[in-house]
């Protein structure tokens, strides 16, 4: 299987039909991880996600002024309407994908390009995004998975690719960078999307076995030394805030100047990310997630906190934060009140699902016996 998909791997770098420079992070994998290993990160990566993601998207894309006149400061699941008007955690795509991916490679043993993306076309997204839409109709008129994700730099990919790593868990090996990259570009065929994707599920494998916070610094620099490789030197600007006309770049280049700029000036989060406008844009994600990190990585429910309330695509940074805190802090450090009012739903009406979902993975890719 995974010789499958270096093949295919390789052959799309052949023909130039993945966008993205294929840098020195392919030289090697990051090895396996020890039998001491706790897979309550691999738990705490993915409910952070499914958490964060529930939190905030019952007020997505508000500016937070706006959220914040509405609501005050969203710490708990808001009454939604979909489920009777109680306050439980429901989720959106990107839960709904995460999630799917990982069923589909519990399934497979592995990850099998295309049966994700089949999986992917077979129920309802909850608030689809354009670029995945677009995916979809390509798919259905029967273009191959590998042409069909549209050369978008949206944060659809990153959203779900947290659970690449848990197949390889056990071997460690430079597929690892092979299937996150085949499973980036199938949505979002571009090379800002691409690296970004790579660049944070190598920070959530070095964070499941870090026994500490790192420094505020690590998250830029980590970022930046692997994403430059393989972004190269894209030409992004931000869709809105004070950077619209002032930043033409690289998505590792804001993350370097901006991110670091904000930080030794001691801004908030809401005063940071107003700055690079915090939309659905990677050059808008991506910083906002580093700077959450920068600033309340030490603290999961302050970081997811400030994802869900200063930001503008609140449910998808919120999502992506609370993977990179749940895999660092693990599922006991994430508030017992947000997983006990999660409703686990991957679909309409599959409550719990995520959690057996998860007891899956750890039998078929952390086996007690392995």
């Amino acid at each position: 299987m995974h010789q499958d998909n270096r093949r295919i791997f390789e052959g799309l770098i052949k023909g130039r039909q993945i966008r993205v420079q294929p840098g020195e992070l392919f030289d090697n994998g990051p090895g396996p991880v020890p039998d001491s290993f706790d897979f309550g990160r691999v738990e705490g990566m993915m409910l952070g996600l499914a958490i964060g993601d529930a939190l905030g998207n019952s007020s997505e894309s508000m500016l937070p002024s706006e959220r914040h006149a509405l609501y005050g400061e969203i710490r708990d699941y808001l009454p939604n309407r979909y489920a009777g008007n109680q306050a439980v955690g429901l989720p959106s795509d990107d839960t709904q994908l995460a999630f799917w991916t990982l069923e589909q490679m519990i399934a497979d043993g592995g990850f099998i390009p295309e049966n994700v993306a089949q999986r992917f076309c077979r129920e309802r997204i909850f608030g689809i995004g354009n670029t995945v839409r677009q995916f979809i109709a390509n798919m259905k008129v029967g273009k191959p998975w590998f042409k069909s994700g549209p050369p978008s730099a949206g944060n659809g990919a990153l959203m779900r690719i947290a659970p690449m790593v848990i197949p390889h868990l056990t071997t460690g090996t430079k597929n690892l960078w092979v299937d996150t990259t085949l499973c980036s570009m199938m949505t979002h065929n571009d090379a800002g999307s691409i690296s970004a994707c790579l660049a944070f599920v190598y920070i959530l494998r070095q964070l499941m076995l870090m026994d500490s916070p790192p420094e505020p610094g690590w998250w830029a620099e980590t970022y930046v030394r692997i994403a430059r490789d393989l972004e190269g030197q894209t030409c992004y600007h931000p869709r809105g805030g004070p950077l619209h006309d002032e930043f033409w770049g690289p998505i590792w280049k804001m993350v370097k100047d901006k991110v670091a700029e904000a930080h030794s000036r001691s801004l908030s989060v809401k005063e940071a990310c107003s700055l690079w406008y915090s939309g659905a844009f990677l050059l808008e994600t991506v910083p906002s997630v580093i700077y959450i990190l920068t600033r309340h990585g030490h603290d999961p429910e302050e970081a997811i906190v400030r994802a869900v309330n200063d930001t503008k695509d609140n449910d998808t940074i919120a999502a992506i934060v609370g993977a990179a805190v749940g895999a660092l802090h693990g599922v006991e450090k994430i508030p017992g009140r947000w997983v006990k009012g999660l409703s686990g739903r991957t679909a309409d009406r599959d409550d719990r699902k995520v959690f057996r979902l998860l007891a899956m993975a750890r039998e078929r890719f952390w086996p007690a016996d392995r």
